[in-house]
């Protein structure tokens, strides 16, 4: 799965057939801390995400396993919209980890 950030929409008129009422959706590669990467995927919205909103996406076989893509030729579905993430920061030296939200 990829971590991302709705960037922004794409808009088809003329497409394959199976694909009425998909909602295409920029998703762009975020870091666990919310920075930005330089790769991106357009991805089939199976969860009415919007612009701005940090979210999960599935890529290949996996993209077909919603019910908005079933059967679809789609590769990636953003399939859940991240409320909160937690990482942990590890110092392998000494063990010590200390769990932190990252937020927004």
């Amino acid at each position: 799965m990829l971590l991302g950030r709705v960037v922004g929409t794409v808009w088809a008129t003329r497409h394959e057939p199976s694909l009425d009422n998909a909602r295409y959706l920029i998703v762009r590669a975020i870091k666990p801390d919310g920075k930005l990467l330089d790769t991106f995927v357009v991805a089939v919205d199976a969860v009415g995400a919007g612009v701005g909103e940090r979210v999960l996406v599935a890529q290949g076989s996996s993209g077909r396993q919603t019910e908005a893509t079933k059967n679809r030729p789609v590769d990636a579905v953003v399939m859940a919209i991240i409320d909160d993430l937690e990482v942990v920061d590890r110092d392998w030296a000494t063990e010590d980890a200390r769990p932190r939200r990252v937020k927004g």
